[in-house]
């Protein structure tokens, strides 16, 4: 990948970069369409989509250029430079998450290249499916799911000599894979924001549905005063709560009541895979597993 950002790349400058650039362009000729994947990436370095779309006209080259971005970042665009935005003249084209159904025809074609015909139980590309489904739609996420629960299979296989992947296989997968997520998402925050994450997993221990930032705080007052320790201001819980959201840990809900707008929150993860994180920072979490299983929100 080449990086604009610095008048040299890899010990050429960037003027030369587009220069072998603009000749391949017209040694191929025709109508060429330049695809970059995950343009999002592009940050602010941006100089390529301006380049590229104006090159025919500003070189008087005998090629058609045309560039395709492709991103999960709908908003990428609004950090791009005005005389970027002004030259490309896009045409947005959206496709919708894959369904469930789409999921288990993409992980079926998958499974017959990686995987012998009869290591799979019936239910597990449709659950590795609905799973994926629910959450992103993402076909990666299916993939990794699948890979994720056939590694636990091949362990089990070496250690009692278990050979088929069963949907047991696929919801350890799930949680071990949440779990991984809550506690790399842990690394970037501070005590007081794994104190946050405690409190809302207190709330969904009741069954509570998501809350609004204004109870969480209240609630996390008391949690940190339990600690014997001193609260911080609400901006600041606000900050983490957007902080556990960005993460993945955490679901922003947008609710409007009858005094306008306000903001809610609820766990993204499964609440057995934050408290397992939580336990290697704070300890054990007996009391909210209790009150979990209590409330049939925990096995």
């Amino acid at each position: 990948m080449l990086c604009f950002d610095s008048p040299r790349v890899f010990g050429y400058q960037q003027k030369r970069i587009f220069n072998e650039l603009y000749n391949d362009l017209e040694s191929i000729g025709g109508t060429i369409l330049v695809v970059l994947d995950e343009i999002d990436s592009i940050g602010s370095d941006d100089d390529i989509l301006y380049e590229l779309p104006r090159a025919r006209s500003k070189l008087d080259l005998d090629v058609k250029v045309g560039v395709i971005g492709i991103s999960n970042n709908f908003k990428f665009r609004d950090n791009l430079s005005p005389k970027v935005k002004d030259t490309l003249c896009e045409e947005e084209i959206l496709f919708p998450p894959y369904d469930a159904s789409e999921l288990r025809n993409i992980l079926r074609q998958r499974a017959s290249l990686a995987l012998h015909d009869d290591v799979l139980e019936s239910d597990v590309i449709p659950l590795c499916a609905a799973f994926s489904a629910q959450d992103s739609g993402s076909a990666r996420q299916a993939l990794r799911l699948l890979r994720k629960a056939a590694d636990i299979a091949e362990n089990e296989a070496i250690d009692e000599g278990k050979t088929l992947i069963s949907e047991d296989h696929v919801r350890e997968a799930e949680h071990q894979i949440q779990r991984q997520q809550v506690v790399e998402g842990m690394h970037s925050l501070t005590r007081q924001g794994q104190y946050v994450l405690l409190t809302v997993c207190q709330l969904a221990a009741k069954g509570e549905p998501p809350e609004r930032t204004k109870i969480i705080y209240e609630r996390y007052c008391e949690v940190l005063r339990s600690h014997g320790s001193d609260p911080l201001k609400r901006c600041r819980v606000h900050d983490h709560l957007s902080d556990l959201s960005l993460h993945g840990i955490l679901r922003l809900v947008d609710s409007s009541g009858g005094r306008g707008n306000y903001n809610e929150y609820e766990l993204d993860v499964s609440l057995s895979s934050a408290l397992d994180a939580l336990e290697n920072e704070l300890g054990e979490q007996n009391s909210i597993r209790e009150t979990a299983k209590r409330n049939r929100i925990l096995d």
